[in-house]
C-alpha cells in the first residue's frame, strides 16, 4: 500500500481534531466532541475513495458502511447532548488545557487507526473477486449496527420519560447487557476488518490493531470503565441496581438467567466481567447480592 495515504489520512485527522479542539478549549464548548470523531470516520472514508480514484464493488460497499455509521452515531450523539446539556466527561477537563489537549490527541489516534482497515482498502489497487471474508464482514457489520442504533434508540426513549428519572436503564437490549451498544460498536468494526482480509497481504494485517484499540479503550478506558463507576456511584445502594448489576453482561448480550449462574472466571475470562468495573459497589452488599443471584 502506497504510504502517502497513511500520512495523508494522519494529516487530515490531526488537523480535523485540532480544529474543534480549538472552539472547545476558547470557547469551553464540548458539545461538538463526539461530533467531530464520528464524522471525522466520513471524512477520512469519502477522501480516500476520492484521492485513490478506483471506485472498486468492495472499496465503495465499504466506504458507505462507514459513511453510514458516522452519520448516524455523529447526528444522534450531537442531538442527544444538545438535549442534556453538557458532557460530564469534561467537567474536570474544561478549565484545564492540558487534560483537554490529552483527550484530543488520543480521539485523533482513535479515528486514525480505527480507519485504517478502510483506509488500506480504498488505497490499494487489488481488487480480488468476492469472498467469504467480504460476506461475513458486512454481516457482522449489520448486526452490530443494528444492535447498537437499537440500544442507542432504547436508552434516549428511556432517559426521556420523565418516570424514569433517577433509574438506570434495564429495557430492551439493556435487559441483556449492561453496554450493548458497545458491544455493538466493537462487532462492526470487526466486520469493517474482516471485510478487509481478502485485499491484505503481509504488513497490511496490522490493520487489526485498529479495531483492537477500540476495544481497549472501550473496556479500560474511556468507555464501560467510567460508566460503570457513575452508575455505581449513582446506583450501588439500591437492592434492584445490585441485582441487575449481578445479573446481566457488562457487554455481550446473554439472558440474565443464564449469565448469573456462570461461575466468575468463565465471566472474567470470556465475557469480559473485569474486577475494576466493581470497584465503585459497596463491597459488603455487593458479595451477598452475587451469592443471591446464582442461589436464585
Amino acid at each position: 500500500m502506497d504510504s502517502h495515504f497513511l500520512a495523508l489520512t494522519a494529516i487530515v485527522t490531526v488537523g480535523y481534531q485540532f480544529f474543534f479542539f480549538v472552539i472547545t478549549a476558547l470557547l469551553k464548548f464540548d458539545k461538538l466532541t463526539d461530533f467531530a470523531g464520528s464524522t471525522n470516520f466520513i471524512v477520512l472514508a469519502i477522501l480516500t475513495i476520492v484521492v485513490k480514484g478506483s471506485w472498486h464493488f468492495r472499496q465503495v460497499v465499504l466506504t458507505v458502511l462507514v459513511v453510514l455509521w458516522g452519520l448516524r452515531l455523529g447526528l444522534f450523539l450531537l442531538m442527544r447532548i444538545l438535549q442534556w446539556g453538557e458532557d460530564k466527561r469534561f467537567d474536570d477537563k474544561r478549565d484545564n488545557l492540558g487534560k483537554l489537549a490529552v483527550f484530543w490527541i488520543f480521539q485523533a489516534i482513535w479515528v486514525w487507526s480505527v480507519s485504517l482497515p478502510l483506509t488500506v482498502v480504498n488505497a490499494t489497487d487489488r481488487n480480488p473477486s468476492i469472498r467469504a471474508g467480504d460476506i461475513i464482514g458486512w454481516i457482522m457489520w449489520s448486526v452490530g449496527f443494528s444492535v447498537e442504533a437499537t440500544a442507542d434508540q432504547q436508552k434516549l426513549a428511556f432517559k426521556n420519560s420523565p418516570q424514569n428519572l433517577r433509574k438506570w436503564c434495564n429495557v430492551g437490549l439493556w435487559r441483556l447487557s449492561r453496554h450493548p451498544n458497545y458491544f455493538g460498536e466493537m462487532l462492526l468494526w470487526w466486520g469493517i476488518f474482516v471485510a478487509s482480509t481478502p485485499v491484505l497481504k503481509g504488513a497490511e494485517f496490522l490493520v487489526v490493531l485498529g479495531p483492537i484499540l477500540l476495544n481497549l479503550l472501550l473496556l479500560f478506558v474511556s468507555g464501560i470503565p467510567l460508566l460503570e463507576e457513575s452508575a455505581d456511584k449513582k446506583f450501588g445502594n439500591a437492592e434492584e441496581y445490585r441485582f441487575y448489576k449481578a445479573t446481566t453482561s457488562p457487554l455481550i448480550p446473554l439472558p440474565p438467567g443464564l449469565y448469573a449462574k456462570l461461575p466468575g472466571w468463565f465471566k472474567a475470562t470470556f465475557l469480559f466481567e473485569f474486577p475494576l468495573y466493581n470497584r465503585n459497589m459497596p463491597q459488603d452488599n455487593w458479595n451477598r447480592r452475587n451469592k443471591k443471584a446464582i442461589s436464585d
